[in-house]
């Protein structure tokens, strides 16, 4: 059964998090058991090769700009947090936009086992806050979340991008688009069915760098012209259920 609910910020979750307002009243489901194995429901390898993941780190990179409120964002990344935290994962958070450490972002980043950026799509990629996350912390991480870019002296043009240190770890992206899937799937339409993560492909590819590996990601389309928040919040909830397999 839904019950309506809000979801509200305490110190369980982290400091950072204390700060933030709510927007929506999230639709969320009632009476989810913990549940202790977190393995992937997607084909990303047989099942003997999932890993099991029990700690996520949260970003919510939505940001109030122009005439975007940052609403929308707010609500799936509330909505992921407590539909985590009630299915039994170990769950942090950070709002981007609201400031925060650096050091404190890269221990989040060694201690969780998947990452999870919530952003809207700004000019054809993220906003410039969350690029600005993604440099300090990446760079700050430098020994600790990759090593260098993976090639050696004895022969500079191999193996670009492998130096990273956090293999076997995960991230996702969440992402809402004014834009109508058809922009996304059509070969006549704006992105030439190229799809939504050949949009993001340098940010898959920054993720990558330090050794992670991709979850399908999440989107939410039309969400200025044609919102449909509390279906985008069910199938939200859905897809997070299929990709760590937990109760649904």
């Amino acid at each position: 059964m839904l019950r309506q609910q809000y979801v509200e910020h305490s110190c369980r979750y982290g400091k950072s998090d204390l700060r933030q307002p709510r927007f929506f009243a999230v639709r969320a489901r009632a009476n989810l058991r913990p549940h202790l194995n977190l393995s992937t429901g997607l084909p990303l390898g047989p099942p003997s090769m999932r890993p099991t993941m029990k700690k996520i780190l949260l970003l919510n990179g939505g940001k109030a700009f122009a005439h975007s409120a940052g609403r929308y964002n707010a609500t799936l990344h509330e909505t992921a947090v407590a539909y985590l935290d009630r299915s039994g994962c170990d769950v942090r958070q950070t709002w981007i936009d609201q400031g925060y450490d650096v050091a404190e972002e890269v221990a989040k980043f060694l201690w969780a086992d998947v990452i999870i950026y919530q952003m809207p799509g700004w000019w054809m990629g993220a906003p410039w806050t969350v690029k600005k996350y993604i440099d300090e912390v990446f760079t700050a991480g430098h020994g600790s979340l990759y090593a260098n870019d993976g090639r050696t002296r004895s022969d500079a043009s191999q193996k670009y991008g492998s130096g990273g240190l956090i293999q076997g770890k995960q991230y996702m992206l969440s992402l809402t688009w004014n834009a109508p899937r058809q922009a996304f799937d059509d070969p006549t339409d704006f992105f030439e069915a190229k799809g939504v993560d050949a949009v993001y492909f340098p940010f898959h590819k920054a993720n990558q760098f330090l050794g992670m590996s991709g979850l399908p990601t999440f989107l939410c389309v039309d969400v200025m012209k044609v919102p449909a928040i509390e279906a985008d919040i069910r199938r939200y909830e859905q897809h997070l259920a299929e990709v760590f397999d937990l109760p649904k």
